[in-house]
């Protein structure tokens, strides 16, 4: 089970693309339910304090059928 970082869609928009360390950007993703995600490696190399209050999630990602 792989954990992530629940976010709305307004943080998600807030923190893309906002470096968090030299040369590294946050990149919300959505999970295969529609969340907005970020990752474990993302919020403990931030210094945004909000960020790391936010809740944990377990990731469930997208399912993608490359035959039909």
């Amino acid at each position: 089970m792989i954990k992530v970082y629940q976010l709305t869609p307004e943080q998600a928009e807030q923190l893309r693309g906002v470096q968090y360390v030299t040369d590294m950007t946050f990149n919300p993703i959505q999970d295969a339910n529609g969340t907005w995600i970020i990752s474990k490696e993302e919020v403990s190399s931030t210094t945004i304090d909000w960020v790391k209050e936010l809740p944990t999630i377990e990731y469930v990602p997208k399912q993608f059928d490359y035959f039909d």
